[in-house]
Parts: C-alpha cells; sequence; structure tokens
C-alpha cells in the first residue's frame, strides 16, 4: 500500500528524485574524473604570462600556438615515430607469444600448469628488477639500443593471466575436432582460437600499449642517443633551470595521449564485448 502511494505520488508531481539523484551523481563523479583532463585543456591553450598570474582560471583569450611550438621544440615527428615504432613492434611480439604461452597453460597440456599460472600471478607483485635487467642488457651488447629497449616490454604477466582465463572459457571440443581433422597447433591457435579471444587480445593490446606509450623511466636509463628518444622522454626538454613552459608542456602532453585515445576508442566495442561476455560464460 505504501509502495503504491509514493508511485502514486511520484506520477502525480511528475519528478522521479530517484532518477534525478543518480544522474547527479553520476554526474558529480564524471566531474571529480575530467577535471584534471579539463585542466590540462584549459592550461595548453594559456599563455605563460596568463598562466603565471592565474593558473587555476579560464583561457579567455586561447592560445593555439603553443601545440605548434610543442611540436617542434619537442622534436615531435622524430620521437612519435619512435614510440610508434617500440609500441607497435613490442605489442605485436608480446601479443603473439602471450597467446601461444597462455593457450597450452589454460588447456592443461604442459605439467605444472597451474603452478605456471599461479607463477605469473605472483609475478604481478613482484617489483621491477632493474639491476639484474640492466646488467643483462648491457652484457648482451644491447644498451642504447632500440631492439633491447624493445625486449624489454615483451614479458608481461598481466596479459597472460587475462588470456588464460578467457581461453578456458573456449570449448574444449573444439580442440579435438581440430586434432582429428589433422589440424596443427600452431594453425589451430592462430585460425580458430585467435578469432575467438580476440576481446581479451584486445584487452591486452590496449593495456600493453598504453604501458610502453606512457614509460618514462625505461627510456631515461636504456637510451641516452637523442635519436632513439620515445616522445615521453623529449618531453624533458621543456624543463629548464628556471621552470617550466608549463603552457606549452600541457600541449604537448595532450597531442601525446592523443594515439592512445584513438586506439581505445578503436578497439571499445572488443573490449566491451569481452567483459559481457565473460560474465555469462561458465
Amino acid at each position: 500500500m505504501n509502495t503504491t502511494s509514493s508511485e502514486a505520488l511520484r506520477l502525480r508531481n511528475g519528478i522521479d528524485w530517484g532518477r534525478i539523484g543518480s544522474y547527479a551523481f553520476l554526474v558529480l563523479l564524471a566531474i571529480v574524473y575530467l577535471g584534471p583532463l579539463l585542466m590540462l585543456v584549459n592550461t595548453s591553450l594559456k599563455t605563460t604570462p596568463s598562466f603565471m598570474r592565474d593558473a587555476t582560471g579560464l583561457a579567455v583569450e586561447p592560445n593555439f600556438e603553443n601545440f605548434a611550438e610543442a611540436w617542434e621544440k619537442a622534436n615531435f615527428p622524430q620521437y612519435l615515430f619512435n614510440s610508434v615504432l617500440y609500441t607497435v613492434s613490442a605489442t605485436l611480439i608480446y601479443v603473439l607469444t602471450a597467446v601461444f604461452v597462455a593457450f597450452p597453460i589454460a588447456r592443461g597440456y604442459v605439467k605444472y600448469s597451474g603452478a605456471l599460472l599461479l607463477l605469473f600471478v605472483i609475478a604481478l607483485f613482484l617489483p621491477p628488477a632493474l639491476i639484474p635487467q640492466f646488467q643483462l642488457i648491457l652484457r648482451l651488447g644491447l644498451y642504447n639500443n632500440p631492439i633491447g629497449y624493445i625486449l624489454l616490454f615483451i614479458v608481461n604477466p598481466i596479459g597472460i593471466v587475462i588470456l588464460v582465463n578467457y581461453i578456458k572459457s573456449v570449448p574444449k571440443e573444439l580442440d579435438e575436432a581440430a586434432a582429428l581433422d589433422g589440424c596443427g597447433y600452431f594453425r589451430f591457435v592462430w585460425s580458430i582460437v585467435l578469432p575467438l579471444i580476440r576481446p581479451a587480445v584486445a584487452t591486452v593490446v590496449v593495456m600493453h600499449a598504453i604501458g610502453i606509450w606512457n614509460e618514462i623511466i625505461l627510456p631515461t636509463i636504456y637510451l641516452t642517443n637523442k635519436d632513439y628518444y620515445p616522445i615521453t622522454r623529449g618531453l624533458i626538454v621543456f624543463q629548464g633551470v628556471y621552470g617550466s613552459d608549463w603552457p606549452v608542456l600541457a600541449a604537448a602532453v595532450l597531442m601525446l595521449t592523443l594515439p592512445m585515445v584513438i586506439l581505445f576508442l578503436f578497439l571499445q566495442r572488443y573490449i566491451v564485448s569481452g567483459l559481457t561476455a565473460g560474465s555469462v560464460k561458465g
């Protein structure tokens, strides 16, 4: 009776306060989440004197010259090409090898597959071994070398964990049918398994690519030749002895984030479908 009365009152007044409250909460979360990004955009449109006068004020007269200056000052064409080369090469090598590693672990075709998966999970919580890694790269003669830098990113335990868990949802009967038809292991994984786990692969690609694209510590350690700098390392040119040119740096950061935003938007439907499919697969 009380429920019917409240529903009738809501319909009579024409106001759904519950829905309004939900939307207001979501708008508040969006403002909190987008606040730093909007501040970055606002800073990139300011001149240096206006930023020094009022760092948080709105950009009354947008200054788009910051983007052109950042493009030239940070040597964007060369460093952007290097970043694309490192990201695409390392991500492609990692994803291909990770799929062929994750499949036998997920199916239990190797001994102690559960222990192997546990090792990858444990690796998620271990700190990066910078000193042994540095010594290995140095002794292999790959220091200050693009190939050595790419090799640093072909190992990532979180991708293996994601792929193993998703491959477990693929029916095992496909393996038996492929074996009866004489389909080889590599052809089976490439032609059948890989298309079926496309959402998981898209998720791993986005996570891995963003990690490489935004990396700043490793290029600072392993790349000393300016010709090999990725774009994140190139942004250090905006740091001066007496301070930083924040509006131009903000413009450079916005241009830096654009390729990863495009990658995420392109693969978003695969990621979403993977999440929704994973919620109903048993």
